[in-house]
């Protein structure tokens, strides 16, 4: 065999076995849509604390992942905007905000992003009902729904950063 003929079948072997790994890769699970918090030019992303390819998630595991912590953390002063962004499929099914898990609107939100006023998470009102000393930090949950169904939960950490 030539040298010339032997450089041909090593070209064609590298490129099947590219080829194979190329097959290989895309079978693989994709990574979960992230969800991105930012405050001024700061942004933090973060994993979906669970997420199965947006299918329902069992309600054991719902309570599970509410429960975790979360692993990133942003710093918003009270006058500050926080933009909460989601993947296109979040928004076209749907998205909630929990802070302390606790709802935070009332209905879905079906955009891409949304804004919110720094100070409107940490404000916290007394057994009375009066309001009390802000808090200093509090996790906010982001949570994809479809249909009453929980599909994604994200976790971000707030800092009460006061200005």
């Amino acid at each position: 065999m030539s040298s010339q003929s032997r450089r041909g079948v090593r070209t064609a072997s590298a490129l099947g076995a590219a080829s194979l790994g190329l097959v290989a890769l895309s079978a693989c699970e994709q990574p979960s849509p992230m969800v991105t918090a930012t405050v001024g030019g700061d942004s933090v992303s973060t994993e979906a604390a669970c997420y199965d390819d947006g299918k329902a998630i069992p309600q054991d595991e719902v309570r599970k992942c509410l429960g975790k912590k979360a692993d990133e953390t942003v710093s918003v002063s009270t006058g500050d905007k926080l933009r909460i962004g989601v993947d296109p499929k979040t928004a076209d099914d749907g998205w909630l905000v929990l802070v302390d898990g606790k709802p935070a609107l009332s209905e879905p939100l079906n955009k891409t992003y949304y804004s919110f006023q720094g100070e409107v998470f940490f404000q916290q009102s007394s057994a009375s009902g009066q309001p009390s000393a802000p808090k200093k930090s509090v996790q906010v949950t982001v949570v994809q729904t479809s249909g009453g169904d929980f599909n994604g939960i994200w976790h971000l950490n707030l800092k009460n950063s006061k200005k």
